[in-house]
């Protein structure tokens, strides 16, 4: 198992000066982006840093759902710098850019493709040391705080890649609920279903000893390991938070225990698929987001077409699950009776199906888009759909059942319409 450092709790932010004091930084990025350049987050860590004198520079330029140049553009700055302690404050976007930045700054002579995950890019393991980065995630979603994993979308091919490596996970995440109440609706909704699937593709993930084949080196052992008996607990734990708190979340930004537990949530669920892997949501999400059109979600104040990343993601859910529920299929219903599922009655061989209507349900009560459909898609974007899931093979291995390019076809257009 790899994770971060934790510290939880209301207020924890003001620490962080004492923390790089403690570290002997000298010169720290702090990076963010621009639309919470100018929320309480990352006045909180201004006013820490200014408290224990830190010296530091700031980059609000992060991209809403990165891209290779933005991840380019972060590294430059950070090149430049040659900083000695990197602070990120933000969602994943904002924490996978860091990490990306920090490790190609301590790599200087590397090419952009040389971590980037196989096939696309070379997946060089990391073998350079890194400088600190303490991760102050101010979204309930995506656990980077916890991860050794960045994703980025590879604009030449229109689809989503990433690094991943233990080496990049931060040494400390502050997870501090106060951030979270700055949260408009649908990002709490979107980052709230990137928890949902991370606890459910890492707890029906492929058993870590069925993968194969084994590394010859630990060195080349990947971050995702398969389901095993220690992530199975952070993702049912997860799991059991999301069926209990999100809707309360999404539906009262006043709610703070409900959006701290969220805050939770997102690491705990971060912990179980940092190390058991997520599979066929998230493979066929990066080519949701990459090949996005015209969609703009509300909530998100960006300048550009996207597809967030937790809806990208949650719209396949129903499908995907129906679809792998063949492979320990006592898990899939044990899913289904946490989301609130009657399963008393339900058969083993329907075990698919009863998670995939009680996903259906839950998704149709928050007033999701209704499919890919929605968002822009249609059966005539099925084949460049596929196309961009056949590259995602360090999390389409890790499904229990394996599919072809038929079964994909199948899966998005059952996914072009939910309800």
């Amino acid at each position: 198992m790899a994770i971060s450092n934790i510290r939880y709790g209301e207020g924890v932010t003001k620490e962080i000066g004492m923390d790089l004091q403690n570290l002997g930084a000298r010169r720290v990025c702090l990076m963010t982006d621009r639309n919470l350049s100018q929320l309480p987050p990352v006045n909180a860590v201004l006013n820490s840093l200014a408290k224990y004198g830190v010296n530091f520079q700031m980059y609000d330029n992060v991209r809403v759902e990165p891209t290779d140049q933005s991840f380019l553009d972060a590294i430059k700055f950070a090149k430049k710098g040659e900083f000695d302690a990197y602070v990120a404050v933000g969602g994943g976007s904002v924490i996978d850019t860091c990490k990306a930045a920090n490790l190609y700054a301590a790599s200087p002579t590397s090419e952009f493709l040389d971590y980037v995950n196989a096939p696309i890019g070379k997946g060089k393991p990391v073998t350079v040391p890194l400088k600190p980065l303490i991760a102050v995630p101010t979204t309930a979603g995506t656990g980077s705080e916890t991860t050794g994993v960045a994703i980025f979308d590879f604009k030449e091919l229109k689809v989503k890649t990433g690094i991943a490596s233990r080496a990049i996970k931060p040494t400390l995440g502050i997870i501090d609920p106060l951030h979270t109440l700055s949260m408009p609706e649908r990002i709490v909704a979107n980052s709230g279903f990137d928890v949902l699937c991370h606890a459910l593709e890492s707890y029906t993930a492929l058993p870590y000893n069925m993968r194969s084949p084994c590394p010859s080196n630990p060195v080349n052992r990947p971050a995702y390991q398969g389901s095993n008996p220690i992530s199975d607990v952070w993702a049912l734990h997860a799991l059991r938070i999301v069926a209990k708190y999100l809707k309360r979340a999404i539906r009262n930004p006043e709610d703070r225990e409900a959006r701290a537990k969220m805050h939770l949530a997102s690491a705990f669920a971060g912990i179980g698929f940092g190390n058991a892997g997520v599979h066929l949501c998230h493979g066929m999400s990066y080519p949701i987001s990459g090949l996005v059109k015209t969609y703009k979600p509300k909530d998100y104040n960006v300048d550009h077409s996207l597809v967030p990343h937790g809806l990208s993601v949650v719209l396949t859910s129903p499908a995907v699950f129906a679809f792998t529920a063949q492979i320990r299929p006592e898990r899939h219903l044990e899913a289904a009776e946490i989301l609130g599922a009657d399963i008393r009655t339900a058969r083993i061989k329907d075990a698919g199906f009863v998670l995939a209507d009680t996903l259906r349900k839950f998704l149709f009560d928050l007033n999701v888009d209704d499919g890919l459909a929605a968002i822009g898609y249609s059966k005539a974007d099925i084949p460049a759909l596929v196309k961009g899931t056949l590259p995602q093979e360090r999390v389409t291995k890790l499904s229990p059942r394996p599919q072809t390019e038929e079964d994909l076809s199948a899966l998005f257009e059952a996914s072009m319409k939910l309800y």
